[in-house]
């Protein structure tokens, strides 16, 4: 995590800028790239909030002041050479003043294959999302209704499922029934307040040990 102190070895432009990449923590998704003074970063560290500097305003902003959707800030990194920042946050709405969640959601091609971290975070936004509004006809709000219990029961049946579809036949059913497995793992995970960067932390501490 980037302190105050770091601040003193960062290089700014002519203008005292330096471009800031805001990062989902949950997926990894890049949500934007903007600008930021030291003006802008010191709020930042000092609030937990996303700040950035208005080129085209020149001024400081908020991220989410006018909008509501607000990046409340889990990590500040720097690049090797100092001239660059990342904000990892946890995101409250879209980030793309288009209404998009992030601002990188034009492919170049049509039919650009979706990261593993952009479809994990998705999955995580919506048992989120469902966990707390528990519309009706939602899956996830029957499996939630049903208790712990339940969800585990369809973590291990799906599980079955998956190591059957790996051994028998010519795996083409694998990759359907590994989905399955994650989607109902993810409710049990969400149900027992733990989230997918919480097993991400754990797996990259054993890379790092091992």
């Amino acid at each position: 995590m980037m302190t105050h102190a770091d601040l003193d070895t960062l290089v700014f432009d002519a203008r005292g800028l330096l471009p800031v990449v805001a990062q989902d923590i949950d997926s990894g998704e890049l949500l934007m790239l903007a600008w930021a003074n030291r003006e802008a970063l010191e709020r930042t560290l000092a609030t937990g909030e996303a700040h950035y500097w208005s080129r085209s305003r020149d001024q400081l902003w908020r991220k989410g002041a006018t909008s509501g959707n607000t990046q409340a800030i889990v990590d500040v990194r720097f690049d090797c050479d100092g001239d660059a920042v990342l904000y990892r946050v946890e995101s409250a709405g879209p980030a793309c003043h288009t209404g998009e969640r992030s601002c990188f959601h034009r492919p170049l091609e049509d039919d650009a294959a979706p990261t593993v971290g952009d479809v994990m975070g998705l999955l995580q936004r919506v048992v989120d999302d469902r966990f707390e509004r528990r519309p009706e006809g939602s899956y996830v709000a029957q499996l939630r209704e049903r208790g712990t219990g339940y969800m585990a029961q369809k973590v291990v049946e799906e599980a079955g499922e998956t190591v059957v579809a790996a051994l028998e036949g010519d795996g083409s059913d694998l990759p359907e029934e590994a989905a399955d497995l994650l989607f109902h793992l993810t409710v049990l995970l969400r149900d027992r307040g733990v989230r997918w960067r919480d097993v991400a932390a754990v797996l990259a501490s054993r890379h790092r040990e091992g």
